[in-house]
């Protein structure tokens, strides 16, 4: 298994342990002791009710066996303490990672993030069709160019405004810095929200149709936009496909070939003559789709490749499919089965969080986080002990190879957060370790984009810094990641990894347990399914002449592709329906399937009897249990080296 996906499986729910809720009224008794370590009722109760259900949570085998799952948590943790692991500077580093994380949600003004849920949420009901003209201007330029870029877009919005069509102002050459624009008159189609940079989605929104905007500047430049149409949200459909894939560079043969197979399921489908479902079932190559008759998870805009989404939004009526139609994954045909509109705010609110903190509007959280920081903890700064970074730049600046030492001289105070204080020193070494190669502009403007982002990251770090205090939660929840990395750590040096690395011990665990890992009787057999009764005789008659399955697939399916597959292995028992009925063996006689009355022939060649499978094929069985058995002896040992004792009659009234 992944280690990055195992170790979020350990720490996930571990991250959810310590909620304290105050259950018991006697939470600072000490429950037991652990090698010397003393874990109160209430410590222990966070985490027990935390993790088990509230119907389950007073059971008595569930708390015993809670008990037993805890002790053993924090034998590991006590063991991976003594070995100094929690003062590796590798742990230290990943846990800061952890924090930094964790520490995201408080690090943004809630309120202004509430607003921008909800902001997102009434934009999400309606889509805008809108063309825009770009006039591109780094964000970093120079005033003067910034300047020049903002007095060309509004000369093009002049003549616009005066009565020159958008699209044939958009497509002059040396107007609109949008390659496309040349050939669609900088249609951007319909969007939606968080389908745009922020500040450009905004002036959209707020525009009326046939009205064209003030400049929006954007990390590309300025635009002017032009709404062209609005429409309520498409809103989200459940439709199921059949794929056949056109994998790149395939031949000109299988190209065909995979053509002429949609084509020909395409013209059974019209014909009536099988259902959708059976046919995806059959014939998709979108596998995971096919085991559920084609059905795809519900989707809205921009979730599907372009093509397939029009195509299927084009659909009117529930059971209506699609011509044949093509993405660059393959040959599809969609059938329509149902539509919903929007989902509720509250249904979508999870999502709209992640998404929300993931687009530019975040920065709004942010912005208005580093003001309430700044008013709360008294910030106060002197801009002229900025300024006098000025007399220390030069040229290295712009090519990243500016040295802190270079203003050595400057230390005094600069800025303070209460009684933290940032001096020049601190802003040299900033600059030191954020400057990069840019073009040669003015130094004095560098300066102060770096000072201004000091001065924010100063500030929000002075908030991180005191999460831990402000907030118990947090606090908590760190513990446990403190807890659950070093788990993982320990654990996979002596159980996981040992494991896996450890073939000598593996194996001498198979020899010694190998009548747990059985083959039952099995049998070797050739499924060949038949598209109806004259494929059936043809591939008789082809099976009489001794031709290999290769040859019979070849003949068979000269004409169509549908016409017969075969499957030839070693099935185990209850794995094929056709071959359980026809266990002995010969050759089975036509066999009608109800499902999609294809016919199936079963010929089984051989019994294999029961046997011990051989260690290549247990192996992933056996490395588990070897995993199981390693962490029992790891326990024993660890209960033995650092005693456990648990006050019973204080267990006793855990709720």
């Amino acid at each position: 298994m992944n280690k990055r996906i195992l170790k979020s499986s350990i720490l996930l729910p571990v991250a959810m342990l310590m909620v304290n809720i105050g259950i018991s009224q006697n939470k600072d008794a000490v429950l037991m002791t652990i090698g010397g370590t003393k874990v109160t009722v209430g410590e222990f109760e966070s985490v027990y009710h935390k993790n088990n259900a509230k119907e389950t949570a007073n059971d008595a085998k569930s708390l015993s066996d809670y008990v037993d799952l805890f002790v053993n948590f924090k034998l590991k943790v006590k063991e991976a303490e003594e070995q100094g692991m929690d003062t590796a500077k590798s742990f230290r580093d990943e846990l800061a990672g952890y924090r930094k994380q964790l520490g995201q949600p408080y690090l943004t003004d809630k309120d202004v993030n509430e607003k921008l849920l909800k902001e997102t949420y009434d934009r999400l009901k309606e889509d805008v069709r809108a063309s825009h003209i770009l006039v591109k201007v780094g964000e970093n330029a120079l005033p003067k160019d910034t300047l020049d870029a903002y007095n060309k877009i509004m000369k093009i919005r002049a003549r616009i405004m005066k009565g020159e069509d958008f699209t044939k102002v958009a497509k002059e050459k040396g107007i609109s810095d949008d390659p496309s624009a040349k050939d669609n008159g900088g249609d951007l189609g319909y969007f939606t929200a968080l389908q745009m940079i922020y500040s450009f989605e905004t002036v959209a929104y707020t525009t009326k149709v046939g009205e064209v905007s003030q400049p929006v500047r954007t990390r590309y430049g300025y635009h002017i936009i032009k709404v062209v149409d609005r429409r309520p949200a498409q809103g989200e459909l459940l439709c199921a496909h059949i794929m056949v894939k056109t994998p790149p560079n395939m031949s000109k043969e299988d190209s065909l070939n995979s053509f002429k197979k949609i084509t020909q399921i395409y013209d059974t489908l019209k014909s009536g003559k099988k259902k959708f479902e059976d046919l995806a079932m059959q014939y998709s190559d979108d596998k995971q789709s096919a085991k559920k008759g084609g059905e795809l998870p519900w989707f809205g805009t921009n979730k599907m490749p372009p093509e397939f989404e029009k195509s299927a939004f084009a659909m009117k009526n529930k059971g209506d499919y699609s011509e044949i139609m093509r993405t660059k994954y393959g040959w599809h045909i969609i059938k329509l089965i149902d539509k919903r509109g929007l989902a509720s705010f509250e249904d979508m609110k999870s999502e709209l969080k992640a998404k929300v903190t993931k687009d530019s509007r975040a920065q709004v959280g942010r912005e208005s986080l580093i003001s309430k920081v700044k008013s709360d903890y008294k910030f106060k700064d002197n801009t002229k002990l900025r300024d006098e970074f000025y007399k220390v730049m030069d040229t290295t600046l712009f090519e990243g190879k500016w040295d802190a030492d270079k203003a050595k001289a400057l230390n005094k105070p600069m800025f303070n957060f209460n009684d933290k204080v940032y001096t020049q020193t601190d802003f040299a070494n900033f600059i030191s370790t954020h400057q990069s190669k840019r073009a040669k502009t003015d130094a004095n403007m560098v300066v102060n984009q770096l000072y201004k982002q000091f001065v924010d990251e100063s500030a929000v770090a002075y908030e991180e810094s005191r999460l831990d205090a402000k907030y118990p939660e947090f606090r908590s929840l760190m513990q446990e990641y403190r807890d659950g990395i070093l788990l993982f750590e320990l654990t996979d040096k002596k159980v996981w990894s040992k494991a896996v690395k450890d073939t000598t011990g593996s194996k001498e665990y198979y020899e010694k347990n190998k009548t747990k890992y059985m083959w039952e009787e099995r049998a070797d057999a050739t499924v060949y399914t038949c598209g109806d009764e004259k494929v059936a005789a043809k591939v008789r008659a082809l099976m009489k002449k001794k031709k290999t399955d290769k040859e019979i697939i070849e003949e068979i399916n000269k004409d169509s592709q549908l016409n017969l597959n075969v499957d030839s292995k070693i099935f185990n028992q209850g794995e094929n329906e056709f071959v359980d009925k026809n266990w002995n063996p010969g050759t089975s006689i036509d066999i009608k399937s109800d499902k999609d009355k294809k016919i199936i022939i079963v010929v089984t060649n051989k019994l294999l009897k029961p046997e011990p499978k051989q260690y290549a094929e247990a192996k992933g069985m056996v490395t588990a249990d070897y995993q199981n058995n390693l962490e029992k002896e790891w326990i024993a040992s660890l209960k033995s080296k650092y005693p456990v004792s648990i006050d019973k009659a204080v267990l006793a009234t855990v709720k």
